[in-house]
């Protein structure tokens, strides 16, 4: 095990785009306590108003794509991340992924150059791959790891998380609420896909640990959480931490992709035919670099009882992020 990377060294001046999203909101208010200045790109206030009342906190309106908004916003900032990403796009033919994660990367390099900005911590995924990702999801999120790799200025660090599991996200909630609506009955695709789920806080450190670079410069991290579960028993973990009936119709693929497809077409996109094809690599790490960074990952099994038991529902929907457990 290589020596843990020092979590604070002095307080930076960061850039986060991406920080009004589930991950960001974590990690803003670690680096917040922490005393860095931080600054968050948004679409709109509205979007940012749990990030507002924090005094060293600056929220700037404005449209992310346009470099000459980024620019202005990492002039003088020591530091930027990157947690930019979307998990369904409008449409099916990539393009919105391309956009989140491909077009936008772009646009953030060529601002971080023309600010003299080099330090960049980018949040990518397991299974990333430009060539032979299965979905555009992987394969968008594969380009953009390429860009940043590839220049030759940037010192990046990269993490690719497996799926990400907290108060408020999109995994066990989602269940719970699938759960509720069918009165315990959830028709399933892909069931044995395997993950090792890690907890947001977890994500959060990983970044704090490798703000300053040194150790982790133009390294790749990742991250994973201590157990291995397959889909079916994700969501059988939730139905017990929230108290819920849960009666599982595992589908065969083909039954599954008419299941995606017809989804495609349904607000807010519960499941994709994107997601049906990321579904079919298994999100596990071949080594798993959360001891590389000095953290010991939490389970599913032990946290998600904190927000999803009957009891403990109105006080998660209040709560702060619950600290990571780090060595």
């Amino acid at each position: 095990m290589s020596t843990a990377v020092p979590t604070i060294e002095r307080p930076l001046t960061i850039c986060i785009a991406g920080g009004t999203g589930f991950v960001g909101r974590e990690l803003i208010v670690r680096l917040a306590r922490a005393g860095h200045e931080l600054r968050v790109p948004s679409r709109s206030l509205g979007h940012a108003d749990e990030l507002r009342p924090m005094p060293s906190v600056e929220v700037a309106v404005g449209d992310v794509h346009d470099t000459d908004f980024l620019r202005r916003l990492i002039e003088g900032c020591d530091a930027v991340i990157n947690l930019v990403g979307i998990l369904n796009e409008r449409g099916r033919g990539g393009a919105g992924f391309r956009r989140a994660h491909v077009e936008f990367t772009a646009a953030l390099l060529r601002a971080m150059d023309e600010a003299g900005v080099s330090r960049l911590l980018h949040m990518s995924a397991l299974n990333a791959d430009a060539e032979r990702g299965r979905s555009h999801y992987l394969r968008t999120k594969g380009a953009a790891e390429r860009l940043v790799r590839g220049a030759p200025w940037l010192d990046w660090t990269i993490f690719r998380p497996s799926l990400i599991f907290g108060p408020g996200d999109a995994l066990t909630n989602r269940f719970a609420r699938l759960l509720r609506a069918g009165a315990g009955f959830l028709p399933l695709a892909r069931a044995r896909a395997r993950f090792c789920p890690i907890y947001v806080g977890d994500v959060a450190e990983a970044f704090v640990r490798a703000l300053h670079g040194g150790s982790s410069s133009r390294q790749t991290y990742e991250l994973c959480g201590p157990e291995l579960l397959t889909l079916e028993q994700i969501v059988r973990l939730t139905a017990r931490s929230a108290r819920l009936p849960c009666h599982i119709w595992p589908l065969p693929d083909a039954l599954a992709q008419v299941q995606a497809a017809l989804m495609d077409f349904l607000p807010g996109k519960p499941f994709s035919t994107d997601n049906f094809r990321s579904l079919l690599t298994d999100a596990v790490c071949r080594g798993n670099d959360c001891d590389r960074l000095g953290i010991r990952a939490a389970s599913c099994s032990a946290l998600a009882p904190l927000w999803l038991a009957p009891a403990a529902r109105p006080r998660a929907e209040a709560a702060a992020p619950l600290p990571a457990v780090t060595r």
